[in-house]
């Protein structure tokens, strides 16, 4: 059989800044253990080779969000703790029962069929602001938890990620809640409740996006490394001549003539249209700007400055995320999660 030809797109993953971030993150836990949130693929690095790495940086506890995400990574994790984020529906209940990984009890009725089904350990979240998943600080109640052995009871922070003063609510709540529960774990903190400081971390934290490079709160800044490097191949490279202009709704017009490559790259990978006329490619230190509108598939840049750059080479894009962030006017979770399949991901 002929081999397929290699992917003309990669993404660039730095094992050490994955690690590293780890480290710091978990250092600043206290005594507190520092899990990791891989759901959505490893948050589109994928899912398995991030907590490989992780493993090996002394990670033991790892989170997804479905079974089918706890089912790719099981096979991998040799023994660490996965929580299923979203709980258990009907059609769950056969292989958590089997699975060995925790499921994460958003609601009653989760209780009563896991109670039912005598599963085993599991963890509780209760809401304590999000108004999103979890028991309400009424439901937290003995005759309702009676039965259960519960790892973990977590909450989820709101804002965390801003000085408001939801964050201090949150923390009172979960405590006051948390008095009345058995549980052997207590978690409250995402990557921002972590830069909040040791009193949001209680016995287990769960990053996720500062792992992979976010900066969720501006205290991140110099400490997160990027882990997240994409690249793409040069198709074409072309001229175009004053008055000419690039790419679909002509939104940019040259004024002089220009030199341009064609990249193998577009928004169905997840370098999105909000990157167009603000991205860039890098490449020897020279800045490369995106001209006209992102395609579905393609991307032009402008090489004016870098005549030694024909088809076939490659050029790195910028992709610190909080830059990238504000040049396209998405999160920093949305450039991560949306980057696409066609990338081939080395990891270095």
């Amino acid at each position: 059989m002929v081999k397929l030809p290699s992917a003309p797109l990669a993404l660039h993953l730095d094992s050490a800044a994955l690690k590293a971030n780890w480290q710091w993150l978990a250092g600043r836990n206290g005594t507190a253990r520092c899990g990791a949130a891989v759901k959505a693929n490893g948050y589109g690095l994928g899912a398995v080779e991030v907590a490989r790495h992780l493993l090996a940086a002394g990670c033991r506890d790892f989170f997804v969000a479905t079974w089918a995400e706890a089912a790719e990574l099981l096979p991998h994790l040799h023994g660490a703790a996965l929580s299923v984020l979203h709980g258990v529906r009907p059609e769950d209940m056969a292989f958590a029962l089997a699975s060995g990984a925790r499921p994460v009890l958003n609601s009653p009725e989760q209780i009563a069929r896991w109670r039912e089904a005598d599963g085993g350990s599991c963890d509780v979240m209760v809401d304590t602001g999000m108004n999103r998943l979890g028991l309400s600080t009424r439901d937290v109640r003995p005759d309702l938890l009676a039965g259960l052995r519960i790892e973990t009871l977590m909450s989820h922070l709101a804002c965390a990620d801003e000085d408001h003063p939801l964050n201090s609510e949150q923390l009172r709540r979960f405590r006051q809640a948390a008095a009345g529960v058995g549980a052997k774990t207590l978690s409250l903190a995402n990557s921002a409740g972590i830069l909040l400081g040791e009193k949001f971390a209680f016995g287990l934290t769960r990053p996720g996006l500062a792992l992979y490079g976010g900066i969720p709160r501006g205290d991140g800044a110099g400490h997160i490394r990027q882990v997240v490097h994409p690249r793409a191949q040069v198709l074409q490279r072309r001229f175009i001549r004053p008055g000419q202009s690039v790419g679909y709704g002509a939104t940019y017009v040259a004024e002089r003539r220009r030199e341009i490559a064609i990249l193998n790259v577009g928004y169905a990978d997840g370098y999105l249209r909000g990157f167009s006329g603000t991205g860039a490619a890098l490449h020897e230190g020279a800045h490369l700007p995106v001209l006209g509108r992102v395609s579905m598939d393609l991307l032009a840049i402008d090489v004016s400055t870098a005549p030694e750059v024909g088809e076939g080479d490659w050029l790195d894009l910028e992709f610190d995320l909080p830059k990238a962030a504000a040049q396209a006017g998405l999160s920093q979770y949305e450039l991560l999660t949306t980057l696409g399949r066609r990338y081939a991901r080395i990891w270095r």
